[in-house]
């Protein structure tokens, strides 16, 4: 269970990377005033719809390993109510929803900065209203795990996937 929880920790620390893309450019003489324009709006599509699908990878992977943890967390949760549960096995339950809360607060703040990028990137204001709503959704989904509602909150997730998918779909 360890194993999954660092999985978990690991995957969710990578959404901050996707940020650090690096640049590409184009070679070739361009004559016209406005080819310049159109390659930065070109770039910035391209720079965004990479920044999302990456940020799909991560969730997908996430809410695949996030329906073992749940499940487990389930297991020992039920345990406890019949008095069956060890005080270790209810201490590394503990400790699983606690990072189970945190990666889920990683993963809001991963979809708050894809947001603000397409906000304040030129280029990419238009897409921002299909995507907007992905970090309250996140936030939705973080909610319920306080609440202890794990497999709601990876269903929330779900959503949150369909809407960035979505988004890359428009960019095309």
């Amino acid at each position: 269970m360890r194993i999954l929880i660092a999985i978990i920790g690991m995957l969710l620390l990578s959404t901050a990377v996707f940020s650090q893309t690096r640049s590409r450019t184009r070679r070739g003489t361009q004559s016209s005033k406005s080819q310049p324009a159109s390659g930065a709006v070109a770039g910035a599509r391209t720079s965004g719809a990479t920044r999302i699908a990456d940020q799909i990878k991560n969730l997908t992977k996430f809410v695949y390993l996030l329906g073992g943890v749940a499940k487990g967390i389930e297991q020992v949760d039920e345990a406890a109510r019949k008095n069956e549960a060890s005080p270790t096995a209810l201490q590394q339950n503990a400790q699983n929803k606690a990072a189970v809360k945190t990666s889920l607060q990683n993963v809001r703040e991963g979809l708050d900065a894809l947001e603000i990028y397409f906000r304040s990137t030129p280029g990419l204001e238009g897409y921002y209203l299909k995507l907007a709503g992905s970090a309250s959704g996140a936030a939705t989904a973080e909610e319920q795990a306080a609440a202890g509602r794990f497999d709601q909150a990876g269903r929330t997730l779900l959503g949150v996937v369909n809407r960035l998918t979505d988004v890359l779909l428009v960019m095309r």
